[in-house]
This record gives C-alpha cells, sequence and structure tokens, in this order.
C-alpha cells in the first residue's frame, strides 16, 4: 500500500548524508595540506592521491548499491551497510592526522576510503526507497541540506579546530559521523522488500541497457553528470591550495572561505527542489549550470587582489584581511555564494533524474550508476587539475579556467536529456 510522505521522515533520514559530508568536508579540506606540508608530495602526486578514494568507490559503491537491492536482512536491505561501514570509518578518519609517516597514513586513509564505499551508495539509495517521485527533488533538497551543515562544520568549524590542532576537526568527525549511523538506524524503516519475482537485473545489465536505450537520455544524463562533477570535484579538492598559494590566505581561512559555498548550497538546497518541482528538473539543472560557468570565469579573470576586495562585514564565514580584525566578506566568497546556489539547482535534481528513469526494484542499481559516472569524473578532474597546475608552474588559477569548460559541456549534453522528470502518484510500501 501507499505509505504516507514526511518531510519530518526526510530530515531524520538527512543525517546519514550529515556523516558522509562531514567526513569528506574535512577530508579534502586539510588532507591535500598534510600532503604537501608534512609528506612534501608535489601537486601531480597530491592529486593522484586525492583520486584514491574515487578509484576505490568506482569499483565498490555501484556493485554495492546493486547487492544492496538484492539482499534481505531483519534490519532491510541499505541499513547493514551503514552499521558495518560507518563505525570502521569514524576510527579510520580519528586516525588520520596522527599518522606521522606515509606508510601509516596511506593504511588509515585506505582504510577510511574503503570503508566509506561499503556505506555511501545504500545510505543515499533510502531517500528514493521512501519517496514518491513527485516529492523527490523536494526530498533530494532537504538530505542535501543536512549534508550541507556537515560540509559547513567541515570546513567552518574544522577550519577554527585546525588553528588550535589538525587532529580535531578529524575527531569531531569521526564523533559526528557515529552519531549520524546511529540517527538512521534508531529513526528510519525500510520500507517492506520487493518481492523476488519483482528484482531488475544488476549493474551490468543496467548499464548495457542504458547505452542501448533508444532515447538515449538516460547516457546523456549520466555524461552530463560526469562533465560537471569533473568541474566542481576539481575545484573542490585544490581550493584550499588555490587560497594559499593564490590569494595568499592560510589554510585555515581558505577552508573557511570555501565555506560560504556549501552554506548556500544549504539555503538554496530546498528551494532548490521545489523551484525543479515547479519548472522542471532539466530546466533548474541547466540554470545552475550557466551560473557556475559565469562565476568560474569571473574567479578566474579578477586578480587575486580585487577577490580580496572587503564587501561588508560577515560573522563566523568571513576571513580576517588582516590579523585580529573583523571577520569580512570578499568578492571571491561573493562568487562563491553564486557558486553554491548554481551547485544547489544542479546538484540537487540530479539523483532524482536518474532515479526516475528506472523502476522501485533497480533504485540501488541506478543509484550506484549514478555514483559510477560521478565518481569517474572525481577521478579524472583532480589528476587533471593536478598536471595543470604542474605544468604551468604552480598556478593554481588554472583550476578556475579548466572547470567551466566542463560545465560547458554538460550543458550541451543536458539540452538531449528528454527523460527523468518527477511522475504522479508512485507510492511507497511500508
Amino acid at each position: 500500500m501507499e505509505s504516507r510522505f514526511s518531510y519530518g521522515r526526510i530530515f531524520l533520514l538527512g543525517f546519514g548524508f550529515f556523516g558522509v559530508s562531514v567526513i569528506w568536508g574535512t577530508y579534502n579540506a586539510f588532507v591535500p595540506i598534510f600532503l604537501q606540508d608534512k609528506f612534501g608530495l608535489s601537486p601531480v602526486w597530491i592529486g593522484f592521491f586525492m583520486t584514491l578514494d574515487n578509484i576505490a568507490a568506482l569499483f565498490i559503491q555501484p556493485p554495492v548499491g546493486a547487492w544492496s537491492d538484492k539482499i534481505r536482512t531483519k534490519i532491510g536491505r541499505r541499513l547493514p551497510f551503514i552499521l558495518i561501514g560507518a563505525p570502521i570509518s569514524a576510527v579510520a578518519f580519528g586516525l588520520v592526522p596522527v599518522a606521522a609517516i606515509l606508510p601509516f597514513f596511506v593504511a588509515c586513509t585506505s582504510t577510511l576510503i574503503l570503508s566509506m564505499a561499503i556505506w555511501r551508495t545504500p545510505v543515499v539509495a533510502l531517500m528514493p526507497d521512501i519517496t514518491p517521485s513527485e516529492h523527490r527533488s523536494p526530498a533530494n533538497g532537504i538530505i542535501n541540506f543536512m549534508g550541507g551543515i556537515g560540509t559547513i562544520i567541515a570546513l567552518q568549524t574544522g577550519g577554527m579546530l585546525y588553528k588550535i590542532s589538525p587532529s580535531f576537526p578529524f575527531w569531531l568527525g569521526s564523533g559526528l559521523v557515529v552519531l549520524a549511523a546511529l540517527m538512521v538506524f534508531f529513526f528510519i524503516k525500510e520500507p517492506e522488500v520487493i518481492e523476488e519475482t519483482e528484482k531488475g537485473p544488476g549493474m551490468i545489465s543496467s548499464l548495457r541497457e542504458v547505452f542501448n536505450d533508444p532515447s538515449k537520455s538516460a547516457i546523456k544524463l549520466f555524461l552530463a553528470i560526469f562533465f560537471w562533477f569533473l568541474g566542481f570535484s576539481a575545484v573542490e579538492t585544490f581550493f584550499t591550495l588555490y587560497a594559499k598559494n593564490h590569494l595568499g590566505l592560510n589554510e585555515g581561512d581558505g577552508a573557511t572561505l570555501l565555506s560560504v559555498l556549501p552554506l548556500f548550497f544549504v539555503i538554496f538546497a530546498i528551494p532548490s527542489g521545489w523551484i525543479a518541482k515547479r519548472v522542471g528538473r532539466r530546466p533548474t539543472i541547466s540554470a545552475g549550470l550557466i551560473i557556475l560557468i559565469v562565476v568560474l570565469t569571473l574567479l578566474y579573470i579578477t586578480p587575486a587582489e580585487a577577490l580580496l576586495t572587503a564587501i561588508s562585514p560577515l560573522p563566523v564565514v568571513g576571513i580576517p584581511l588582516v590579523e585580529g580584525g573583523a571577520r569580512m566578506l570578499t568578492l571571491a566568497g561573493v562568487f562563491l555564494i553564486l557558486g553554491g546556489i548554481g551547485w544547489a539547482l544542479i546538484n540537487i535534481n540530479s539523483l532524482p533524474m536518474v532515479v526516475d528513469m528506472t523502476e522501485p526494484a533497480r533504485i540501488g542499481t541506478y543509484t550506484g550508476l549514478y555514483y559510477l559516472f560521478s565518481t569517474l569524473s572525481a577521478i579524472v578532474g583532480p589528476n587533471l587539475n593536478g598536471w595543470a597546475v604542474q605544468l604551468t608552474g604552480g598556478n593554481y588559477n588554472i583550476i578556475t579556467l579548466i572547470a567551466p569548460l566542463f560545465f560547458a559541456l554538460a550543458l550541451i549534453t543536458m539540452l538531449g536529456v528528454t527523460r527523468g522528470e518527477a511522475t504522479q502518484a508512485i507510492g511507497v510500501t511500508n
């Protein structure tokens, strides 16, 4: 039977994605700094190291998504992966900043990477599991709202804690990810499993079906996802080094500056879902791509000194432009605010488009395919930009030139997508 849809339940589910975002927000902000300052790695090796999580996810997350469609346990299909992966992730993450030699550092990060890959797809697949099609964009807005809160905590609070001790942001993240997993376990009831006869094919068969679809909408959407994550992941990975080497900020202030992007992503996450519900997902995503193309181009052409022009006081997420000075919103911060809004328009509505191209029995599989293409881009992006920085003599500004080119490719590809909009009255059993 059809269940009542509850936004309160979606908020509770959002704690799972909150935990994921705390981990990766802290990891992406501070691990590159460890690699450069503690272990002396070059930009190329930093770029490669920062893709190891994505290489692992490439081979683990899609099969885990398909596996979670088929597994049957007393607590559900998705929860076993969360309850196993999250505690291991928390322990490994807490050990990362105390690793004084590279082999131990690699062992800790490798354990973290593998355990995170086990539970990310199942926790994300829970949203469409419990949400009817017409509510999936607003629901994904709520999920990403919670994830954005996690990223803000990782960057903003983590930036302040890093100045006290580089270990503190990681230890905070470890505690929060355990709390997040417990919240999902105690407050989210999975829907009844689909009968064995209704289960669809696995990941390989689904991928073959995507390529053979006469309309080509699915593969065009997956390619667009590949392109826009290619642009975004590269900027995200290198931003703290961009802020340090191009803008002249310290590591903590670089992370704080970046935090305005997820802050406005959070603020605009829920409105983005409602906008897509009203005007359609494809037009909403296209508008977000245009915003990011313009913003990143402006970041590239604007001199570093001008980017640090003070616009207005901004408590908490502003940065001090002089030692002991008031926190200020800078021109770079304004650009990142617009970038956060644009990214919300894109990211909130992409997963709902993907899962509405398939049937309920295959939601985990298609969620895995979503991560297959986004992960491929996250592998290519940092490596491509690491080489670009190295070949331009350490010019970190080059990433703001390369990224908008890939957002433009995504915009062109989205023009051919004709499926994936919401359908009406698709229930979820309880």
